[in-house]
C-alpha cells in the first residue's frame, strides 16, 4: 500500500470516527423541548429524533461498534504508514534498532493526536453547541447503519438488555421536567442575557405559589379597614373618604365576627347620588364573604377564587380569629413583584447602602433570604416573617434595640409599635462576625427590588384601591 493510499484511508477513518462522535453526543445532548419545537415547526426529522431518544439502545450499539472498529483499523493502518518513514528519518541520528522503536512511538503519537483532535475533541465540542441541528442531519445515515448491521446490533443489544435486567438498571431516560429544571433553565437564560432578570424572578415567583402560604401576601389584621354592621351613614362616608379601598369587610360587633363584605364602587355610587348608606341586615350592599384558613397556599387561594368567582377573602386562624384579608391583586402582586408595584409605593425591603437594609417586620422570610442571598434561616418551620424569626431567636417579644447575629448579618429592631415590629435594620458583619461593616455608597447596579407584599398600605386615590391598613379599633389577640 502506497503512502498516498494509506493517508487517504486514515482521512476516511478520521471522518467516519468524527461522524460517529457527532451522532453519539448530539443524541445525548439534544433537548426534548427544542426537538418538540422543531417538530411543531414542520421538521419530520425532529419527531423521529424524539422516538430515537426514547429507545436509544440500537443507536448506541452502532456507535460503539463503529468507534471500536475505526480505532482498531486506524491503529493498523497508521502504524504501517508512518513507522517506516519516521524510522528512516531518525536513522540519520540513531542506531537502526533505536530508530525503529522511536519511529513506532512517534507514529503512534501522530496517529493518536490526529484522531483525538479531528475525530474526537472537535466534533464532540461542536455537537455540544448545536446538538439538535446536527442530530436531525446524522439521524438518517445512522438509521441506515442500524439496518445494515442488524445482526450485530441485535446480538449486542440483547446482551446489554439482559445485563440491565440482571442488575435492575433503568433502560429508559426519564423525560419528566420538574420545576427545578425550569428554574435552572431560566436562571441560565438570565445569566446569558436571553431572559431579563425581572422576568426570571416572575417565573420563580410563580413556582413559589405552591409553597408560600396566604399569610405571606395578606393584609395584616391591624391594617384592615372595616365597617361595623350598625355604623351610621356619616361614619361610613367618613371612612370611605379617609381610607379609600376597593373592598371593606362588614363585621358584627368586632373584626372577628365577619358577616360579609361591601364593594367600594357600590358605596361610591350611593355617595355620589346622595343616597343613604346602610349595612344593616338585609342590605343589598353586603355580599357573602369567602372565608379561607391561614394554612392555605397562594395556589390554593387562587383555586378558591376561581371556584366562587370572587377576588376577596377573609383569612381565619385555627381559633376562628381573623388574621388578615387577601385579594386577587395581592396574589398577583406576589407573582409580578415590582413589575406592577408603583415606584412610590412603600417597599418592605429598602437597601440603605452596600452593607445594610431596612426591612419591615412582617416581610416574608423567603423575601428576606432572597434579598440577603442566604440559603436558609434556623428553625424556619416555626415562623413565616422576619418578626417571627426574631421572636424565635430571642424567645420573647422583641423590644427596640434588641438584636440577633446570624449568617453573617446583624438583625436589630429599630421600631416597635404596640408589640408589633415595624422596622428591622439588617447590617452585614465584618470578618469577626460581631462588628457591622461601615456604611458605603450603594453599588452602581443593584438587583431589582424584590416583591415583599405582606401588607399593602393605603393608596392615595380611589383609582389605586387596596384592602386594609391601620385601624385603631382592633388589635391582634
Amino acid at each position: 500500500m502506497t503512502l498516498t493510499q494509506s493517508l487517504l484511508i486514515i482521512a476516511l477513518l478520521i471522518a467516519a470516527s468524527a461522524f460517529v462522535a457527532v451522532a453519539e453526543i448530539s443524541l445525548a445532548a439534544s433537548r426534548r423541548l427544542r426537538l418538540r419545537q422543531m417538530a411543531d415547526e414542520g421538521d419530520p426529522r425532529a419527531e423521529k429524533a424524539m422516538k430515537m431518544q426514547e429507545q436509544p439502545g440500537d443507536y448506541f450499539t452502532v456507535v460503539q461498534v463503529g468507534q471500536n472498529a475505526i480505532a482498531i483499523l486506524g491503529g493498523i493502518v497508521g502504524e504501517g504508514t508512518f513507522s517506516a518513514g519516521f524510522a528512516e528519518l531518525l536513522a540519520w541520528w540513531l542506531p537502526a534498532g533505536s530508530a525503529h522503536s522511536a519511529g513506532s512511538v512517534l507514529s503512534f503519537f501522530v496517529i493518536t493526536s490526529l484522531f483525538i483532535l479531528f475525530a474526537d475533541l472537535l466534533p464532540r465540542r461542536l455537537s455540544m453547541t448545536e446538538p439538535e441541528y446536527l442530530l436531525v442531519r446524522v439521524l438518517r445515515p445512522m438509521q441506515l447503519c442500524i439496518t445494515l448491521f442488524k445482526p450485530i446490533v441485535w446480538f449486542y443489544s440483547r446482551i446489554t438488555d439482559a445485563l440491565f435486567r440482571l442488575f435492575g438498571l433503568p433502560d429508559k431516560r426519564d423525560e419528566k421536567i420538574t420545576s427545578d429544571d425550569i428554574l435552572a433553565m431560566t436562571e441560565a437564560g438570565a445569566r446569558a442575557g436571553v431572559l431579563a432578570r425581572r422576568e426570571q424572578q416572575v417565573i420563580a415567583n410563580v413556582f413559589e405559589l405552591d409553597s408560600r402560604t396566604v399569610s405571606s401576601a395578606m393584609t395584616q389584621r391591624d391594617r384592615i379597614a372595616y365597617f361595623l354592621r350598625d355604623d351610621p351613614d356619616p361614619v361610613i362616608r367618613a371612612r370611605i373618604a379617609e381610607e379609600p379601598y376597593s373592598t371593606y369587610p362588614v363585621c358584627d360587633g368586632d373584626i372577628d365576627h365577619v358577616v360579609g363584605y361591601v364593594d367600594a364602587k357600590d358605596l361610591f355610587q350611593r355617595a355620589l347620588n346622595n343616597q343613604p348608606i346602610s349595612l344593616k341586615d338585609g342590605s343589598p350592599l353586603v355580599h357573602k364573604a369567602l372565608i379561607v384558613p391561614d394554612r392555605l397556599t397562594l395556589a390554593e387561594v387562587l383555586d378558591q377564587f376561581q371556584q366562587v368567582h370572587e377576588d376577596f377573602a377573609i383569612i381565619l386562624n385555627e381559633y376562628s380569629l381573623v388574621v388578615g384579608v387577601v385579594t386577587l391583586n395581592d396574589v398577583m402582586s406576589t407573582v409580578m413583584g415590582d413589575l406592577v408595584t408603583p415606584d412610590d409605593d412603600e417597599q418592605q425591603i429598602v437597601r440603605r447602602d452596600a452593607h445594610s437594609w431596612l426591612i419591615d417586620g412582617v416581610t416574608p422570610i423567603d423575601d428576606v433570604l432572597r434579598a440577603l442571598n442566604l440559603e436558609e434561616m434556623p428553625h424556619e418551620e416555626e415562623y413565616e416573617t422576619l418578626a417571627g424569626f426574631l421572636m424565635v431567636m430571642l424567645r420573647r417579644v422583641p423590644r427596640r434595640t434588641d438584636s440577633v447575629n446570624w449568617g453573617g448579618y446583624k438583625f436589630e429592631v429599630i421600631d416597635v409599635d404596640s408589640y408589633r415590629i415595624d422596622q428591622v435594620l439588617v447590617s452585614r458583619l465584618s470578618d469577626d462576625g460581631k462588628t457591622p461593616l461601615p456604611p458605603t455608597p450603594p453599588a452602581p447596579e443593584l438587583p431589582p427590588p424584590l416583591h415583599t407584599g405582606v401588607a399593602h398600605p393605603p393608596l392615595q386615590s380611589p383609582q389605586q384601591p387596596a384592602a386594609g391598613r391601620e385601624n385603631p379599633t382592633p388589635s391582634v389577640p
